[in-house]
């Protein structure tokens, strides 16, 4: 259970109490009642039980269609805006431009703390020497590098800091230390450092410090996902270790401060390319298999990192090539793979609009792109073209190779005594966020009323409703063992090119618009399925059972049931990578939430109800189902009556519990900032609310 704050008014203890009786007297199951006749007679036919029904899905393409449209008119608006520059001044003020788009993606920086550098052991070779680096990023939260010197050299050198792509050993990997150690050979110092989550930085450790969900992409998805609901960004928090690097190189005497570069490849090539966003004293740049453009993504059905997808960039028509172009003119070279799943197309059109840009402030040599033959990774041909392109730069060598390299043992290269930092017991993404929570809370305090309902709406992003959605009659269900034994399902645009599913239960043969039967409806909001859950829902025939004489209607939002997307690879939709997470994590980048996109969905539903003349709406809704269902109560006066079975308890205890199990999909940026779910239950009081089974972080009773 989540802490309360500490702070306590007559409101706070009305809730507390109002909370605990849900938590512990309304968590009873509905009364049990007898099944209706027709359902009674079906399950009393002997024999085997009837064989299991195929899913409907007769939209599966909606979703995935929709956001390849609202991702090709962001492109088309930044387009329009390159379009538009004609002279030197207007290419930099485009750069200011991109800049302060970028900073709002990303947030203010953190206090610049110390570093506390210390160097924990030294690994000598031939013609470079590796320093076990450990610097703190934030107060308590430790970053661990290897600083690659080359030795015997009088002159300050050129530095690089180096960052890793999606490796568990982080910056043991090979094609990384390949290239730490290439520059090293080549007369520069390299400072490369583990990313959060992988190599010695495992956020989430068993006792004996092997990871307890696998390193890289399943924890930033953890950390990552969870963070946006105190309003940060695990991209800015993987930056932040980028800038501090380069803060501590530029300490070093060795170094010429004037003189730090940035290169990685996959996750290290989006670091490279955020860092050239968000941090402009790098002299230059070598992002590798990442760039291209988040249409080709989108269309080709990436999906990519809580950390590569930068919340509001295409709404604010921010693309790839824009967060290079915040470090113009400076020398940029664009390493893509010809056979990438970072479509090659797309670093071409990265590399031309930044050309233009360029020729525009007199620098067209200082943009550059290398095309490699073969697959994914940080290989040896990129890498020498990262090499080529630094030395034109530095002139620190005229190599064009890359000289002979020895790779080391994993635990040659550790910082740390066991090769993760949490043997010391050093603070985590989760507790900052968990702390963040805490404090938000405290300071937020309950909110109701208007401020309820203007926080909602913001929050969501809802947009304005215009009118009642016009709708479709589909083809008459057949049967499918509902509750009662006729339904007719309806179509109602929302918004352009989104369907709501709606099923209209019939005690008789109906194939046409709904009736008007009164003020009375039941609207049942399903959690994955309406199809599935109006046979194997309880919940569905006990609200029926006690209103006969009420219509019911069942709402399948977009993205599930009907329109559950087919996309991102075979039966994706529940992974941490698939459809569903695909398109959360792209309606951050367009600024709205997926859950705002749902509530939208149940809120045109009850327009639509209302205009069928129901205006004495009782609102059902389950697990997925109940957030959406329970923002739209808030906000719709038509609806008079809720109950909602396995609703989340707080989006507070999701940001304080180390393990949940709720998707992105059902989470919402900074919403702690404004309002919690415990604000909206205890409004719902008005509307008889009643909550069956709530759900805890982990999704369980």
């Amino acid at each position: 259970m989540r802490a309360q704050p500490k702070k306590h008014s007559p409101s706070n203890v009305s809730w507390a109490l109002s909370r605990r009786q849900l938590l512990q007297a309304a968590v009873a199951q509905a009364v049990s009642l007898p099944l209706l006749p027709w359902l009674a007679a079906e399950e009393a036919v002997a024999g085997e039980p009837p064989a299991p029904l195929p899913p409907l899905n007769r939209f599966p393409r909606m979703v995935q269609e929709y956001f390849v449209a609202q991702v090709r008119a962001a492109e088309a608006k930044g387009l329009a805006a390159k379009r538009a520059l004609q002279t030197k001044a207007d290419a930099e003020a485009y750069v200011r431009n991109v800049q302060a788009k970028i900073r709002t993606c990303f947030g203010p920086e953190p206090e610049r703390t110390p570093l506390n550098p210390r160097v924990t052991g030294v690994v000598e070779r031939d013609a470079y020497r590796i320093e076990k680096v450990i610097f703190d990023s934030r107060p308590g939260f430790p970053v661990t590098a290897n600083l690659y010197l080359p030795t015997g050299r009088a002159q300050r050198v050129p530095g690089v800091v180096g960052t890793c792509g999606h490796s568990s050993n982080g910056k043991a990997e090979k094609a990384y230390q390949s290239f730490a150690q290439g520059l090293a050979r080549l007369g520069y110092a390299c400072l490369i450092f583990d990313p959060i989550g992988q190599g010695e930085r495992l956020q989430y450790v068993k006792e004996d410090l092997k990871p307890r969900f696998g390193a890289g992409v399943t924890e930033h998805l953890i950390a990552g996902n969870q963070q946006f609901l105190v309003g940060e960004f695990l991209g800015m928090w993987r930056a932040w270790d980028g800038i501090r690097a380069l803060d501590y190189l530029a300490t070093r005497p060795e170094v010429d401060p004037q003189q730090i570069g940035v290169t990685g490849n996959s996750g290290g090539g989006t670091m490279t390319t955020w860092l050239c966003g968000v941090e402009q004293r790098w002299s230059m740049a070598a992002p590798s298999c990442f760039v291209t453009t988040f249409r080709r993504n989108m269309e080709n059905e990436l999906p990519a990192d809580t950390e590569q997808c930068p919340p509001r960039a295409l709404a604010l028509g921010l693309d790839h090539d824009d967060f290079l172009a915040a470090l113009a003119p400076k020398p940029i070279i664009i390493l893509g793979k010809e056979r990438d799943y970072f479509d090659a197309r797309g670093v071409e059109e990265a590399h031309a609009r930044l050309s233009r840009l360029y020729q525009l402030l007199d620098a067209p040599d200082n943009i550059a792109v290398f095309i490699g033959p073969t697959t994914h990774g940080y290989t040896q041909e990129n890498r020498e073209a990262m090499y080529r392109w630094f030395n034109g730069v530095t002139k620190v060598s005229d190599a064009t190779e890359e000289p002979p390299l020895t790779i080391e043992e994993d635990e040659v290269l550790w910082c740390t005594a066991k090769g993760q930092v949490a043997e010391r017991g050093v603070r985590t993404v989760f507790q900052f966020t968990r702390d963040k929570s805490q404090q938000l809370a405290a300071e937020r305090g309950a909110v109701s009323g208007d401020a309820l309902t203007r926080a909602v709406t913001d929050v969501l992003k809802l947009p304005q409703r215009s009118g009642v959605p016009d709708y479709r009659i589909l083809r008459y269900l057949g049967s499918r063992r509902y509750p009662l034994p006729h339904a007719v399902a309806y179509a109602v645009e929302t918004e352009p090119g989104i369907q709501a599913l709606v099923y209209r239960l019939y005690s008789e043969s109906w194939v046409s618009r709904p009736p008007r039967t009164g003020p009375r409806a039941l609207l049942y909001v399903a959690h994955l399925s309406s199809d599935a859950e109006l046979r194997e829902e309880p919940l569905v025939r006990d609200v029926l059972q006690a209103e006969p004489d009420s219509p019911l209607f069942t709402c399948d939002v977009r993205g599930i049931g009907e329109s559950r997307p087919e996309t991102c690879g075979v039966n994706s939709f529940h992974s941490r990578y698939g459809s569903d997470f695909f398109y959360a994590i792209h309606s951050l980048m367009l600024d709205r939430p997926y859950l705002g996109q749902k509530t939208h969905d149940v809120l045109g539903v009850l327009d639509w109800l209302t205009a069928l003349g129901h205006i004495d709406v009782h609102l059902v809704a389950k697990g997925w189902g109940a957030l959406a269902g329970t923002f739209a109560a808030v906000l719709h006066p038509s609806v008079r009556q809720v109950t909602l079975k396995n609703a989340l308890t707080a989006y507070g205890d999701v940001a304080e519990s180390e393990e949940y199990a709720w998707p992105l999909a059902a989470l919402l940026p900074n919403v702690l900032a404004r309002f919690d779910l415990p604000d909206c239950y205890r409004a719902l009081e008005a509307k008889q609310l009643r909550i069956v089974e709530p759900w805890d972080a982990m999704a369980r009773p």
